[in-house]
């Protein structure tokens, strides 16, 4: 393997890419560029994550800038500073010689200073007659003045992402406060339903936020939560909606349970006149619409769905529909079955339904049947995307739990 490092003699640091990098940016400076030093340090300190800094290097760097007398650094002027090591570690906090060498290697590996060796390694300055420097042996800051532009971009990167991370853990505050609120109400007032398995998903995803410091781990932790919040609301909202419907007179006559453990009330017919009815004609509640999910959360969800889609990804809700209706002919499900369910679900979670089918199409006997019991709820406004969703999430986070 090719070594990025070139050999020079009498014994001296080897000269790395970098360092010849950092050289042909320093001889490319715009013509009477200038830049204040004290700027370009606070972005390079805002960026050192990108840069690979840590907080000592970033000490000895201000100890650098701190002996070179102008605020600015001029394109054009000598840039070189040659304090010794014992100056240097007196204004970096006295750090230790070593330490010193080894911060030092790592801002000229980060490109921002290089070496400017005399002939026996010394650090010094030749002046002239006039009292000005000529010749200066020693750290040139040049490469900062190069990259200035560079360093800024790269700190407001680092902001934006840190705004980013700021504004999901706020959301996920808020979610852990509802649904912990949501499921001690529900215990308090002896709501029906499996309360303890809701408690232990909810505790698991918690659990995970522990160890989540990327912005993609707690996007992901954050639509698991939004996914629960939205089940335990959908199940409390019906037993509210059937609690209303007994203060009207209206009796409960069966309760179904079915895999997500949402209760399902059919209504009894209240008038003779209803009674002569048949099932089917019997007068079903109006649902609300149901809540849309992002379609990014969808596709997480549901991976399955992106190899029938367009070019093989989903970017956009219109290549979610045109998979889904590959889909909806390879599960067999009739045309009027689908149109049906855009009318009640809307296409967009007619199709998000569709993908949910395609991922536990190994438990499903019937696509087309299922599809129309699901359509048969929407309509009465018994059915919600989110427990759905939540469900292929904490199966697919399971399998990647497991195959770690």
């Amino acid at each position: 393997m090719q070594s990025d490092r070139i050999a020079t003699p009498f014994g001296r640091r080897p000269m790395t890419l970098a360092f010849v990098k950092a050289q042909f940016e320093s001889a490319s400076i715009k013509k009477h560029k200038s830049a204040d030093k004290w700027k370009i340090y606070r972005d390079a300190c805002d960026a050192r994550t990108l840069l690979g800094l840590r907080d000592r290097a970033l000490a000895v760097l201000n100890a650098l800038l701190s002996f070179y007398p102008e605020t600015n650094l001029t394109e054009g002027a000598n840039l070189i500073v040659f304090p010794s090591n014992a100056q240097l570690s007196a204004r970096a906090n006295g750090i230790a010689g070593t330490t010193l060498r080894e911060n030092l290697a790592l801002l000229i590996e980060a490109g921002l200073i290089h070496r400017n060796d005399s002939p026996n390694g010394k650090r010094y300055a030749r002046k002239g007659r006039d009292g000005t420097i000529e010749t200066a042996f020693g750290f040139n800051l040049a490469p900062l003045l190069a990259r200035s532009e560079e360093l800024a971009i790269m700190a407001q990167r680092v902001a934006d992402e840190n705004q980013r991370l700021k504004v999901v853990k706020e959301k996920i505050t808020i979610e852990r406060r509802d649904i912990r609120k949501l499921i001690s109400a529900a215990i308090e007032e002896g709501a029906s339903g499996d309360w303890q398995r809701v408690e232990e998903q909810f505790i698991a995803v918690v659990s995970r936020l522990r160890n989540a410091r990327a912005a993609g781990d707690l996007a992901a932790l954050l639509d698991e939560l939004t996914l629960l919040r939205e089940g335990v609301v959908n199940m409390l909202e019906v037993q509210v909606l059937s609690a209303k419907s007994d203060a009207n007179g209206i009796e409960i006559r069966q309760h179904i349970q079915n895999s997500n453990t949402e209760s399902i009330s059919e209504l009894e017919p209240s008038s003779r006149n209803e009674l002569g009815r048949k099932p089917s004609q019997a007068p079903r509640r109006q649902g609300e619409p149901i809540k849309s999910f992002p379609l990014g959360m969808v596709v997480r969800a549901c991976p399955q769905i992106s190899d029938y889609a367009p070019g093989g990804r989903i970017s956009q809700w219109r290549d979610m529909m045109a998979a889904a209706v590959v889909v909806r002919s390879m599960l067999g499900v009739s045309p009027s079955a689908y149109q049906q369910a855009c009318e009640i679900m809307g296409p967009e979670n007619a199709a998000v339904v569709i993908a949910c089918i395609l991922e536990r199409g190994g438990h499903i006997n019937s696509a087309g049947g299922y599809l129309r019991d699901l359509t048969a709820r929407a309509e009465r406004g018994e059915f919600s995307l989110g427990p759905m969703l939540m469900a292929l999430m904490r199966g697919a986070a399971s399998a990647q739990g497991k195959s770690a």
